[in-house]
Order: structure tokens, then sequence, then C-alpha cells
């Protein structure tokens, strides 16, 4: 089917159904890119629509990320086996490759899966903040009992997103995702990093919620906000309960979704090994938290401390040169520690980069080649030391 205007006026996705076994398949038509261009989303669906908890899984929202692509994969097949079985206990919605805008893009052959080619916006920032206007809707109506509460958000979560008025392609894909998501229980967004541990983003209200989860993975780092800045996928699903929280303290108001970006080590790291390990992680926390029936898992101990995202500081590069790191991802990082030595190529000075902080060294640039000012590592630091926008681009 073509895409559509919206009697609002603006851009709008359309879907068709298919049914494979017990697992629902939709093809979301997305705005076209040009005359003829069309673009599809594809929407794996699980247990009972409406259901509850429902859980909501995407990968690759940066096109070029392919480690979540693969974790995606082997959850599909394990899902498909657990609902064979009659598993499957509340609802859960898994988009294989998020982005097909971005997974078309190439430069001189290169994939550019991170940003809008037409615009150089980020896919993974931008997302509408409906907060103000969500609270202004329930205002009233809010009640003593949290169920209730919980109901009514989410009706006019999805009430105000409708009336996004999109003007692009990536703005219909990006409404079309959160629609599909903002009113999940749980939302796992699957990235990864250029070169890195296992890491993920959450809500400061979510780290307990998802602690065992970062524990399954094996995560090294926790990052945690309230507002990381730019408003990305994850924080559009789960900063409308803190807030509202917050703005109506009278009334019970629970932090109905949780939400997290997790970014499965680095670009290089796609392996059937890996993803299907990090696929049953997944599979475990979902029984956990009984999306999926099925005896409590073991969970691990962790092997990290949430610390805020505000602590997690560069490592930048004094100099213009070749990187030659002297620390691995995964390293403990002392404050003025060398993490790396930029080398000029034509006099062989070589400068160092150092860390600013204490920490876990949790990800580094993979081309070995720096300009000066330029960001080649993150330390996971334990003390607030930054404001204003934490993520960067």
């Amino acid at each position: 089917m073509d895409a559509a205007l919206s009697p609002g006026g603006g851009l709008e996705s359309h879907i068709a159904t298919s049914y494979c076994r017990r697992m629902r398949t939709e093809q979301i038509t997305l705005s076209p890119l040009a005359p003829g261009a069309n673009l599809s989303l594809t929407v794996h669906r699980f247990g009972k629509e409406g259901a509850r908890p429902r859980a909501y899984v995407q990968a690759a929202l940066h096109a070029d990320e392919i480690p979540g692509m693969i974790v995606a994969h082997h959850l599909r097949e394990q899902l498909k086996a657990l609902e064979a079985e009659g598993r499957i206990e509340g609802e859960i919605v898994l988009v294989p490759s998020a982005n097909p805008i971005g997974l078309a893009q190439k430069v001189l052959g290169e994939p550019v899966g991170r940003f809008d080619l037409s615009n150089g916006m980020n896919f993974n920032r931008g997302y509408p903040n409906v907060i103000g206007d969500v609270g202004n809707r329930v205002e009233g109506s809010l009640t003593g009992e949290a169920d209730s509460n919980v109901r009514l958000i989410r009706d006019a979560l999805l009430t105000e997103l409708s009336a996004w008025k999109t003007r692009n392609a990536a703005e219909v894909l990006k409404k079309t995702l959160l629609e599909l998501a903002i009113d999940a229980d749980y939302v796992l967004d699957m990235h990864c990093d250029s070169e890195a541990v296992v890491h993920l983003y959450t809500h400061t209200l979510s780290s307990d919620e998802l602690a065992p989860l970062a524990a399954l993975l094996g995560s090294r780092a926790v990052l945690v906000a309230e507002i990381s800045g730019d408003d990305p996928f994850d924080e559009a699903c789960s900063r409308p309960w803190a807030e509202l929280a917050g703005r109506f303290p009278d009334y019970p108001i629970p932090m109905a979704c949780h939400a997290t970006t997790l970014e499965f080590r680095g670009e290089m790291d796609v392996t059937d090994e890996l993803a299907a390990s990090d696929a049953a992680a997944l599979i475990a926390f979902l029984t956990l938290r009984e999306v999926i029936g099925g005896p409590a898992p073991h969970i691990p101990d962790a092997r990290c401390e949430a610390t805020p995202l505000a602590g997690s500081e560069p490592v930048i590069a004094p100099a213009s040169g070749m990187v030659i790191f002297r620390k691995a991802v995964g390293d403990d990082i002392r404050a003025g520690e060398v993490v790396a030595d930029i080398v000029d190529p034509l006099t062989g000075d070589a400068h160092p980069a150092v860390s600013a902080t204490d920490g876990i060294m949790f990800a580094r640039i993979l081309l070995r080649f720096a300009s000066t000012g330029q960001r080649i590592a993150k330390v996971a630091g334990r003390t607030s030391t930054r404001t204003g926008n934490l993520l960067g681009a």
C-alpha cells in the first residue's frame, strides 16, 4: 500500500499483516524517499495482542550497527520456539531492522546508517517530547488507582503522538517506531559502539529494574540519567512516566515503561556465538519479568554498578596523528593515566592522551587516526562532572 497524507496533513504509514506459524509478521509501508522509492518496516509479534507485560525490542536504529541485528535474528528464532511451546505470557514486538532509510544509504561504498543524509540528523535523536501535552490531557482525570492512571497515560501518549504532523520520511519512521513502543512495559533498543564492551544507557529510575538484564549480559557499564539530551528513542518512552509523576505528586504514577539502549560491544563483534548468548540473556530477563513463562532464571553477579552518564568522560586527542592505544576496552583507568599515544606520522612526535577520570574505559574509536580535539575513547566515571547534552553526536 502507498504512503498517504493523514487528515491532519502529515505523512503516514500503512500496515499489511502476514502469518508464519504463530509469529505474526507485519509490513508497514513508510513514506517513499522519492517517487517509486518505497520502503517498509518489518515487525514480528509474539503472544496475544494487548497482553501484559508488553516488551518492545528493536535493532539497528543506527542501520550500520549490525551486532544488534544479529541478536534480533537469534531472538526471533528463540521466540518462535517458545511460542510454539505456549510460553509467551505477555506480548513481544520485535523489529529486527529498525531503519530501512539508513540501511539503504551508502557513500562511496561505505554504509552511513547513523545520520540521515538528507539533513544530517542522527536517527536516534529528535524524538517528539509530548510530555507537556499529555499532562494537560490527563489533568483532572487521574485517580488514586495506579493501574487506572497507567491506562489513562498510555492512551494519552498514543493520542498525542498520533497528532504529530510528520514532514519527511525520517519523521514517518520515527513516529512509526515510537507508536509501536511507547505503551510497552519494557523497551530494548539494541545498538553497538565503534569498539566496546557491553554497556547500556537507561533512566535513573529504571536502573534497579534493569539491573538483572545488565548482569545477564555481563555489562561493564550502566550509564544513567534523567535527561541525556537531544531526545533519543529510549527516553521518549521512559521520561514521560518520571516527569508526569513529578508534575502530579498527589496521584500514584509508577514508572510504567523501563527503556534502555543496549550497546552490544563494537561494530566488528558480529558472530552467531555472541548473538545467541545475548539473545538468551534477553529471553532470561523477559522470563524474570513474566513476559515469558517459565522458572525464574539464575541472575549472575553484576560486573559493574550504575554510574551517572554525566560522569562519563571522553578521552580527547591532544594532537592529530596515529592512535596507539595503551589501554583496551574494559580496562580500569585512573585519572591522568595515559590511554593512548597520538603519533605525528611526519615527525614521529608522540602526544599522550590521558583520562580525566577514574573508571572503566568502555568504548574507543575503530579507526586508528584522530584529529586534534577528537574524542577517541569513553571512560565511565563515578562522579558527575558534565552538564548539558551528555550524549554527543
